[in-house]
């Protein structure tokens, strides 16, 4: 599953609560993922990830004050 997402930025969401995210998804296997940010590379256990995230489309912010 995760094969399909190689080359694409994700974000990867822990099973502790944290995340990393701006990075690139390089290569994988059935014990770790390879996972590539502008300042390192992380090599991170199958079995430490919660879920990895595709951003598709950019959110639209909230507006601010009163509107009528």
């Amino acid at each position: 599953m995760l094969e399909a997402l190689q080359g694409q930025e994700v974000t990867v969401n822990f099973l502790d609560g944290s995340s990393v995210r701006g990075g690139i998804l390089e290569e994988m296997d059935e014990r770790f993922v390879k996972y590539r940010t502008e300042y390192q590379v992380l090599y991170i256990p199958i079995t430490l990830i919660r879920a990895v995230v595709v951003e598709t489309k950019e959110r639209e912010r909230p507006r601010v004050g009163f509107g009528q």
